[in-house]
């Protein structure tokens, strides 16, 4: 199956993969499937890094960059934000209004893919992967 990682599972595959389920995990390590990412989810990983609450501490959990290296070194597809991706229509919409939600879900429709989330907002969503 050709799987793009929501920026979540980006995360927790580069630095902490005790969160991924047992299910998640063997569907990442599945020989068969093909994993990507976009930066699109790197985008959204610097965002939360670089929001801080009112004590300074950073709301984003990780720096955007380790999981880039992580992810350039286990030699995952990148896929970039190209004019065409972001002036491409969903073909079936969600119910939030999420832009990052709505931007990786676009990715996954023009190249093919089914986004790989754990978020319940997008369960049943015809592009949306959830391992169970």
């Amino acid at each position: 199956m050709r799987l793009l990682l929501d920026s979540h599972l980006c995360f927790w595959f580069a630095l902490q993969r005790e969160r991924l389920s047992p299910a998640e995990r063997a569907s990442l390590y599945q020989l068969d499937n093909d994993l990507a990412f976009t930066s699109v989810s790197i985008w959204e990983l610097r965002i939360k890094w670089e929001r801080r609450f009112v004590s300074g501490e950073r709301k984003g959990e990780a720096n955007p960059l380790d999981v880039l290296n992580f992810l350039r070194r286990a030699e995952l597809p990148e896929i970039g934000l190209t004019s065409e991706l972001a002036a491409s229509e969903l073909h079936v919409p969600i119910a939030h209004s999420d832009p990052f939600d709505e931007l990786l879900l676009t990715v996954a429709q023009e190249t093919g893919r089914k986004l790989f989330t754990r978020d319940a907002k997008l369960r049943g969503h015809p592009l949306v992967f959830h391992a169970e």
